[in-house]
């Protein structure tokens, strides 16, 4: 398999990570939709990241239908996603929420990296930033309740886990966060855990010049 996109993409990232989990060997095609448009075009007519391409040539794109993918093709006792209940609810909430996060944080990015400053609309970044603590005000609280050195979702790692932690880590770092200590110690606590993990480790991206404050 080819997963294509780069791993500074937070949903990117979460697939790179499932396979990982999930003993899935794949090529990584660390293309940039900048970089490597006419590139990825070949694969994926919309140019959108991630695009995985099956060893039979078939392509899978949008990071939500290939994580429902891995789990069909490992089947329901080593999925990353809950099958049923409460647990799989709490799970796919948890997971809508970071991945809006992440989308609030992207568009913060887009408006300041690819706008000039005097196009700028500072309102719409204002709203975006809202959003986006809104989310991770949610995602903090359900993670404080659940305690320190537990999983999101009952006794081991999930999807939610994984996503949740891209969603913050890329957050994080692209965003200057980090500058901003205090903030979300639950959330900091959890993706500490995660990113020591080697699956975590080995698809660490390099946020070379993150935009301002978030």
């Amino acid at each position: 398999m080819l997963l294509i996109g780069m791993y500074d993409s937070p949903f990117v990232r979460r697939v790179a990570i499932s396979m990982k989990l999930c003993g899935i060997a794949f090529e990584h095609g660390d293309w940039s939709i900048g970089a490597d448009f006419e590139r990825i075009r070949q694969y994926n007519p919309l140019v959108r990241v991630p695009t995985l391409v099956l060893d039979d040539g078939e392509v899978l794109f949008e990071s939500a239908m290939l994580l429902d993918y891995l789990d069909e093709l490992v089947g329901p006792q080593r999925a990353l996603l809950p099958r049923i209940g409460r647990d799989r609810r709490t799970a796919l909430r948890l997971i809508a929420s970071a991945a809006g996060a992440a989308d609030k944080g992207r568009e913060q990015i887009y408006e300041r990296a690819f706008r000039p400053a005097d196009k700028r609309h500072e309102p719409w970044i204002a709203r975006c930033r809202t959003q986006m603590h809104g989310a991770l005000s949610e995602l903090e609280r359900h993670a404080g309740e659940r305690g320190a050195g537990r999983w999101l979702v009952g006794e081991q790692l999930t999807q939610a886990d994984i996503t949740v932690v891209c969603a913050f880590t890329f957050l994080i770092e692209a965003l200057s966060l980090s500058t901003h200590s205090a903030a979300y110690p639950s959330l900091r606590a959890l993706a500490a855990r995660c990113e020591a993990l080697p699956e975590f480790e080995s698809t660490k991206a390099e946020y070379s010049a993150p935009v301002a404050y978030g």
